[in-house]
Order: structure tokens, then C-alpha cells, then sequence
């Protein structure tokens, strides 16, 4: 392999006394001539190792199938309408659709008609109460920065918009349609020099109004990386409104009565200055519902009286279990909730309570103790996960739930609460044809005697015979859990013999939020472990050998492999490493950095540094070490992970190993397209390429 050059500065920062070598700073810079030339030089290196892998021809046929049987969301229910994304096999991108009372289905947005190239993205929609208006937000080439537009539903005519600078914002419609409360970021001549992607605030917006003049209502004076929540009632009168600091674990929450006469009356609080998860809003009966983690790492649903909103005035409907509650909507007579044991989803119908809220608080709240367990759980199939549940704004006898297993595209089921029956109310428009499918879910121990789980899947004529190339997924990290998904790239994988393994490590959900805990800041090393555990696990039980496993993550998961491939090389023969954050010590200066400083810790605490520099991927490269075949893989309009991270960890792990085809170090680049949405065009093309890196360096035959 002849790498292209990178030369080293002998750049060395003292920080908290300590000396931190930082050779390829320059690398940071993407519009130098001399990144540019380098990055040119790498796309040629790639593209020539990659495009010379056997059964690219097969694979890429095989995968289009599989991506291109689509996809279908649940239905948000406003009046008689019902509004959903479907994707089919010849489209691009997933197309927002609208039901009609008489089954009649029109599409409203199709990204793919755009632009000429599918480079914009569909970020988020909200219809208005009455089905009439539809919010919703648009992006291109991947950069995220998402402009805010409103349609009138039937005549699909655009009533308002572009209101710029809303990406990741809330919306949430008043009665009528004419107005609405929504986030949006200050101008970059309000804020600081680089601060531009932060300070965000809540307005209430008049259909058609100039967005200059619209009222203030939330975040004035509140910390610059808070991201905000919005929520009203049907009826109008009440405002919910929370922050919470980057993706901190914890939020602030308020209550406002909107008859008080200013935009939004004044706030108050919920739940204040404490280290917990509430989120909700006010129901028609006129209680104040929420989902907390309050006194309960698992969280619990709870009712108060807006006149007393805050947790001494909290009455339990749906208590703590042994299962993690990931949300509930309400129906007429029932609440549904979405709870998950290890990763694998259920649903719950659960008696609601008849109190009404009286104005006189906690005292005047007559509400029951907890149901002692559920009236019915939905005969859902096997080990899977909710994609999504929805009820009708006004209550009603139905819920509509999202479904996915690893070999089910994504599926919507309507459950009908008074006859209990269950029926398929949409499915992804092709299928996959994959049949013989085994997935089984094992627990195995961490360095610390930690009992942590993973999902194992393989054809079921495949058995342990010690060599079978094998895939480790993991993320670890935000809470985020990993259940059990339809991927059309694991599918493709399992079809041709090889093993796919989904890790559900500390730093996930999967547990409740403790788990997240034990995964995060000063504990972040217990995420590595579970990971290493995970690969120990594999290898003993007679599936693979290190020569055979390969690891796969990205964004988070990106930092959790290019740690794993620091730490213990000897352990993996292959590594895809995407979108990745690698250098910990200066994470915070690029991109949306500085809103994760809470899951990982800052660079400026002497403490925290310390934690960050203990694993710090781009830190721990060492020179004539053999590291595993390495792909990175970037995304040049990603703006929440810099691709420098990647670049500055390929230069240092080209430079460390001898120059080796069999064990190649790349980094593969697209241009015009982000960390998130991309067009299914793209997606096989990736897949494409990640398959036949990992099937040549563990020995995967493709045919």
C-alpha cells in the first residue's frame, strides 16, 4: 500500500501539565490545499482497493433488493386524516403521504422531486390538530440546517415559510391552525463568533407573520447549548415547555397557562434543577401527564394537577418495573405503554384514571394506586422493537403501532382496545424473502463481572465451527438502545453464511437509565470492556477467531470501535469506523462538540481531560504496532461530527503500520450528503462497499 504523505508537525500542547502530541493538526483544516490534496489522494487509494474486491456485482444486486423493499411509519391521526411516510422500491427517499377519510392516499412531499440529485432530506413534520395544515422541515446535502415551511394540506399550496435556522427545533400547533409555538436559533450577529449553531429559543408564531416580530417566549438567558421541548394542549389553554443542556440526561420543565394573557403566561416549574427526565403535556381531562425517570432509572407515568405541577404533587398511574417504559400515548379509557426488557419491545394496555384535574392540587387529585400489572398485552411477534406508537388526539379505541424484527421491515399494526384485535394496518410495500433466520439473545460477563446481553443471528445451518466470519455492532452511548432492527446489510450478510452480533453495552438504555450511567463520563471504559467482552464471548463459544471478527460502529459507535482497535488490535482483524468522533482532546471545538460534553466530560476540567485522554483513540496509536484493517468511512457536509477525526486517525494509523495490503488502512469519502438522511442510491453504494471490505479481510466468500 503506497499511502499518500502526511507529514508530521511537531505540534505538542501542555494541558493540565501534561504534554499531548498532536502531529496532524493541519489535517483539521479541509479547505487547505494540502488537505485537499491528501483527502484526493486517499479517495484514489480507496477507490482502487475497494473497486477490486470480488462480488461487488452480486452483492450490489442484493442489497438493492433488500433496501429497496421500503419502508412505512406509523400514522399521525389529526380529524379524519392520517399522515405517514412510505417509501418504495423506486424511490429515493420516503415520501409523506396523506390518507383520506375514503382510503384515498395523496403524496405531499417526495425530497426525491427536490432536487435533481435527491440531496434534500425531509427532517421533520408536524400536522395542525385539524389535519388542515402541515409543518415540516426541509435540508440539503446533508447538512442538517433544516428551514421550516407550512402547507395547506389539500391544495398543497406553501402558506408560510422558509423560516431558517430550526434545525433539531420543536413545533407545536395552537387551536385553529393559525399559530404556533416552534425553536429556532438567534441570527450570527446575535451571538458570539462560532456560536452560531447554538442559542436557541421558543417563539410563538401568526401564520404569515414576518418570523422577525414574532414573540419570545422561552430560553432568553438560559445556557447556549440548551435544546428545547414544546408541547400544548388540545384545547389551547396550557403550554408545556422544557430544556435540557446538549444531551444531558436531565431537563428542566415548565407549565403556563395560556389564558393569562401574555404569549405564553408565566412559567411554572415542573421539575426544576433536577438530575432526572420528565416530559409531557396536559391531556383533556385536564391532568398533566408525564413520562419520568424521577426516583425511577426505568421510568414511570405519572398525573398531576397543573395548579400543583410539580413531583410532590406526582401520583404514579403506571409504576417502576423490571422492564425499561420507553413512552405511552392515551386512548379514550386505556394508557398504552412501550416498555422493553433487555432490548426486546412489548405493549401494554394499561386502565387510565378517571380523575379530572379541580384546580386544587395534589389534595384535590383523587386518583387510585398503580394497576397491580396491564389489562392486555398485544400478541406482538417474537424478539423485536416499537418503531413508533399513535392514538387519536381526542382519545378514541385505537392504537397504531410501528413494528421491526431483524428480518421484518419496518410494519404498522392497529390494535382495536374493546375486541383486542390486532391487524396489519400497513406494511413495507417488498419483502425481503429471507426465510431460516435463527436469532437467539445471550448474556455474557464483563471485566467486572457485569452481565451485559447481545443479539446473535446466523442462518440455521450455520453452527459454531470456529472460523465463521463474524460482524460486532455496538453504539454505547446517549441512551440509545439497540434493539432488534431490520438492516438489510446484516441481512446480506447472514444470507451468505456470515454471523451477525448486535452488543447491547453500558452507555445504551437497554437497561434504564443506570445502565446509560454506568456507561458514561469517568465510566466510559466500562463501555469498551462490555465491547471487548462482547468479541471474548464470540471467539469462546467456538464462533469466530480474532482472524474471523470484524467491528462495526459509527458516530458514537465510530468512537467505540476506533477505541476498541487501539486498545486491543490483537482482538479484531477488521474495523468500519464511520462518522467517527477520535480525537477526544479538542471533540469540543467542531461541530455540535460542545453538546456532549455532559455524556463524555471537557477538556478544560484537569479531571475530566483526564478521562478523555485515558482512551482517546487518535492519542493512542502507536508507531510498528499491526492493527487491524481499518475503513473509515466520512461524509463531507457532516455537521454535527467533523471528518477530521477520521482523517487525523487515518494519517496516524498509516504512518504506524507497515505499509500492508492484506491488513489496508482507508478512508473512504462522499461529498453532498451528512451524518443523517441519505438517498437509497448512496445507502447501497455504502453497504456495498463496507460488505466486501469486511467479507476480504475475514473471508466471506462472495459468489
Amino acid at each position: 500500500m503506497d499511502y499518500p504523505a502526511a507529514h508530521r508537525l511537531d505540534q505538542v500542547d501542555l494541558l493540565h501539565g501534561k504534554p499531548v502530541a498532536d502531529p496532524y493538526r493541519w489535517l483539521e483544516d479541509p479547505d487547505s490545499a494540502e488537505t485537499k490534496s491528501w483527502s484526493a489522494a486517499q479517495d484514489a487509494l480507496t477507490r482502487g482497493w475497494l473497486d477490486t474486491r470480488p462480488g461487488r456485482a452480486g452483492l450490489r444486486r442484493r442489497l438493492g433488493e433488500l433496501v429497496r423493499v421500503g419502508v412505512v411509519s406509523v400514522p399521525a391521526l389529526r380529524g379524519e386524516r392520517a399522515f405517514f411516510l412510505r417509501r418504495s422500491g423506486d424511490q429515493e427517499h420516503p415520501v409523506l403521504l396523506v390518507r383520506e377519510p375514503d382510503g384515498a392516499e395523496r403524496s405531499l412531499i417526495d425530497p426525491a422531486r427536490l432536487s435533481p440529485d435527491a440531496t434534500v432530506t425531509l427532517d421533520g413534520w408536524v400536522p395542525s390538530n385539524e389535519g388542515d395544515l402541515l409543518a415540516y422541515w426541509l435540508s440539503d446535502r446533508g447538512d442538517e440546517e433544516a428551514s421550516l415551511w407550512v402547507m395547506d394540506v389539500a391544495t398543497h399550496e406553501v402558506v408560510d415559510g422558509p423560516i431558517d435556522r430550526t434545525r433539531y427545533c420543536p413545533l407545536a400547533w395552537l387551536p385553529g391552525g393559525r399559530e404556533f409555538f416552534y425553536g429556532r436559533r438567534l441570527a450570527s450577529d446575535q451571538v458570539p463568533d462560532g456560536e452560531d449553531r447554538f442559542h436557541r429559543r421558543v417563539w410563538r408564531h401568526r401564520l404569515g407573520d414576518d418570523p422577525a416580530g414574532d414573540q419570545l417566549v422561552f430560553g432568553d438567558g438560559r445556557d447556549k447549548t440548551e435544546y428545547h421541548s414544546v408541547d400544548v394542549s388540545r384545547d389551547g389553554r396550557w403550554l408545556v415547555v422544557g430544556g435540557s443542556l446538549g444531551t444531558a440526561p436531565r431537563n428542566d420543565l415548565y407549565l403556563a397557562d395560556l389564558t393569562a394573557g401574555s404569549p405564553a403566561g408565566p412559567l411554572r416549574p415542573i421539575q426544576e434543577g433536577l438530575d432526572a427526565e420528565t416530559w409531557g403535556g396536559v391531556e383533556d381531562d385536564g391532568l398533566l401527564w408525564l413520562h419520568t425517570n424521577l426516583d425511577a432509572p426505568r421510568f414511570r407515568v405519572v398525573v398531576a394537577d397543573p395548579a400543583d405541577p410539580g413531583p410532590d404533587g406526582w401520583r404514579d398511574v403506571v409504576a417502576e418495573s423490571d422492564a425499561v417504559l420507553e413512552g405511552f400515548r392515551l386512548t379514550a379509557d386505556a394508557v398504552v405503554a412501550v416498555t422493553a426488557h433487555h432490548a426486546a419491545a412489548s405493549v401494554s394496555v394499561w386502565p387510565r384514571p378517571k380523575a379530572r384535574a379541580e384546580g386544587r392540587g395534589a389534595a384535590g387529585l383523587a386518583v387510585a394506586a398503580p394497576a397491580a400489572g396491564p389489562l392486555a398485552e398485544l400478541p406482538l411477534p417474537g424478539l423485536g422493537s416499537v418503531a413508533g406508537i399513535s392514538t387519536r388526539l381526542e382519545g378514541g379505541d385505537e392504537v397504531w403501532v410501528g413494528w421491526t424484527d431483524f428480518v421484518t421491515p419496518p410494519l404498522v399494526y392497529r390494535y382495536q382496545l374493546s375486541t383486542q384485535d390486532l391487524e396489519v394496518w400497513a406494511r413495507a410495500p417488498g419483502a425481503p424473502g429471507i426465510t431460516g433466520v435463527v436469532a437467539e439473545q445471550q448474556a455474557y460477563r464483563s471485566a467486572d463481572g457485569t452481565e451485559v446481553r447481545m443479539f446473535l443471528l446466523h442462518r440455521d445451518d450455520v453452527r459454531p465451527d470456529g472460523e465463521r466470519p463474524t460482524l460486532l455492532y455496538g453504539y454505547g452511548g446517549f441512551a440509545i438502545s439497540l434493539g432488534p432492527a431490520w438492516s438489510a446489510a446484516a441481512a446480506a450478510w447472514i444470507e451468505r453464511g456470515g454471523v451477525y452480533a448486535v452488543a447491547n453495552l453500558r452507555g445504551g438504555s437497554e437497561e434504564g437509565e443506570g445502565w446509560h450511567r454506568a456507561g458514561m463520563r469517568e465510566h466510559k471504559q466500562n463501555v469498551f470492556d462490555d465491547f471487548h467482552a462482547a468479541a471474548r464471548h464470540l471467539i469462546d463459544g467456538g464462533w469466530t477467531t480474532p482472524e474471523h471478527l470484524g467491528i462495526w460502529g459509527g458516530s458514537n459507535g465510530g468512537l467505540l470501535v476506533g477505541t476498541a482497535l487501539t486498545q486491543r488490535p490483537d482482538l479484531y482483524r477488521a474495523v468500519v469506523c464511520s462518522a467517527p468522533l477520535l480525537d477526544m482532546v479538542r471533540y469540543e471545538r467542531f461541530g455540535l462538540g460542545e453538546t456532549w460534553n455532559d455524556e463524555y466530560g471537557r477538556a478544560d476540567d484537569p479531571v475530566e481531560f483526564g478521562w478523555l485522554l485515558s482512551y482517546s483513540p487518535y492519542h493512542h496509536v502507536t508507531e510498528g504496532g499491526r492493527y487491524p484493517a481499518t475503513l473509515f468511512t466520512v461524509f463531507d457536509s457532516d455537521t454535527r461530527v467533523d471528518p477530521m477525526h477520521a482523517r487525523k486517525l487515518c494519517a496516524a494509523l498509516q504512518w504506524a503500520v507497515v505499509p500492508d495490503r492484506e491488513r489496508p488502512v482507508l478512508l473512504r469519502r462522499e461529498v453532498d450528503v451528512g451524518h443523517g438522511a441519505r438517498s437509497v442510491s448512496r445507502t447501497i453504494e455504502l453497504s456495498v462497499d463496507v460488505l466486501a471490505f469486511f467479507a476480504d479481510q475475514l473471508g466471506l466468500a462472495l459468489p
